[in-house]
């Protein structure tokens, strides 16, 4: 019987597991602003969702799916990415025909890739993006950059900047794979055998190569920007015009191709930088793509989308790292601290109501010695104790005391609902002082 979880994958609990819980609902009320909303689609999916969609030439595909064969012999993947199940979803149920484009929604979940696991990579992670379909402007892929850039600085991210790069139109993408099989024809005997693949099946990801040897010779390839149409240039200079007027700040990277064969016009990474000015790489990536729909059998007048996604597990580790995760409240209301068996079922009944109220509260099942359930609140994080002994319970008070204030006040049963709008109505506002005061 195994008592430790399969290679890659990890366990989460305490504080790790808030931290991704917090993350999470930000990346979900950032999402909720921009007027998105959840899609949650299953993490099963037949494969060719996947390799007709996310493209034969990217690694996801060739390398990293996790795929098997169900007990009726049908090839299914577990879900290496969120947009190909998001757009296969809008198309099999026509959401389409019942919502005003563009269609904007958000997921959030599990997904799978057998790569080897490293450093803050995992084989399951947890992976966030949102989809807007239906609408063919620059101003969709440039709000979508606005709401990546607002969900990272909603974390507390600062020193951020867009890397930008487009891919152009599919007459302008044509041109341009022809140059780089011309420019790295002659190169192809020294270059990696996953590059020799690229070369054939898409050589827009040869500029994707982490080999070192590869990425200097890619250093001379051509560049995107001398194939574009003059409509693509213009498509890409508006987008960059829009990002200008909501002052995001965004360096032009002819390098950045991202890891998917849909993408076409922008793409994009966002990067954080440290104190000292150094990059911590990208926290997320996405981009514009067309055509996708239409793969699904979606209406052609629908059939553009653009999008991001980010790995949960690598902005908790840089938040982490940048102890940036202190803000989060993980305390504890009240804890309850009955004084002996007797008033036990009575102080269960206030517990009761007090969470009926909307606050945590904590009660032991077998009462302890003060000093011992008083070690229990701090450890807690209580805000307040809540005691209660027999002579209380005949005068019908409890005695309720501020942790962190030391003061203990006296208040009657029923009117504790009411004490306690109160008390935590101020503690609220402290916090508000206090939090403008630091500003």
């Amino acid at each position: 019987m195994p008592t430790i979880a399969v290679k890659g994958t990890h366990d989460l609990f305490a504080e790790e597991a808030e931290a991704y819980s917090y993350i999470q609902n930000v990346f979900k009320a950032a999402s909720e602003l921009y007027g998105y909303r959840p899609i949650e689609t299953p993490i099963l999916e037949y494969t060719e969702v996947f390799t007709h969609s996310t493209g034969e030439s990217s690694d996801i595909v060739r390398k990293e799916m996790y795929t098997f064969s169900d007990k009726a012999s049908r090839s299914v993947t577990m879900r290496p990415e969120g947009t190909a199940g998001a757009v296969r979803s809008i198309v099999e149920h026509k959401l389409y025909a019942t919502n005003d484009a563009p269609l904007k929604v958000y997921y959030c979940g599990p997904a799978f890739r057998y790569e080897r696991p490293g450093l803050g990579r995992y084989r399951q992670f947890i992976q966030a993006g949102v989809e807007a379909v239906g609408d063919d402007s620059a101003r969709m892929d440039a709000e979508c950059i606005a709401l990546a850039m607002n969900f990272l600085k909603m974390l507390g991210f600062k020193n951020l900047v867009v890397k930008v790069n487009t891919l152009g139109d599919p007459e302008s993408r044509a041109k341009y794979r022809d140059a780089l099989r011309d420019y790295f024809r002659p190169h192809l005997g020294e270059m990696c055998e996953d590059c020799r693949q690229r070369f054939e099946l898409n050589p827009l990801r040869m500029l994707d190569c982490k080999v070192p040897e590869d990425q200097e010779i890619a250093k001379g390839a051509p560049k995107m920007k001398d194939f574009l149409s003059p409509e693509a240039e213009k498509r890409f200079y508006q987008t960059l015009s829009i990002l200008n007027d909501e002052e995001i700040d965004y360096e032009i990277d002819d390098g950045l191709v991202r890891g998917l064969d849909y993408y076409g016009h922008i793409v994009f990474e966002v990067h954080a930088k440290s104190e000292t000015g150094s990059d911590y790489g990208a926290l997320l990536g996405g981009g514009h793509y067309d055509g996708m729909m239409k793969e699904f059998g979606g209406p052609e007048e629908f059939d553009h989308g653009v999008g991001f996604a980010c790995g949960v597990e690598r902005l908790y580790s840089l938040m982490k790292d940048n102890n940036m995760l202190g803000d989060i409240d993980n305390s504890l209301d009240i804890y309850a601290m009955p004084l002996g068996e007797a008033v036990q079922d009575a102080m269960y009944l206030i517990v009761e109501q007090i969470r009926m109220c909307g606050y945590s509260c904590e009660l032991p099942f077998h009462p302890g010695k003060l000093g011992s359930m008083f070690k229990k609140a701090e450890r807690r994080k209580a805000k307040f104790a809540l005691i209660l002994g027999e002579d209380e319970l005949e005068k019908g008070i409890v005695q309720l005391k501020d942790l962190a204030k030391k003061e203990q006040i006296e208040v009657k049963i029923e009117e504790l609902a009411e004490k306690l709008d109160e008390l935590f109505d101020a503690l609220d506002e402290e916090e508000e002082e206090h939090h403008h005061h630091h500003e």
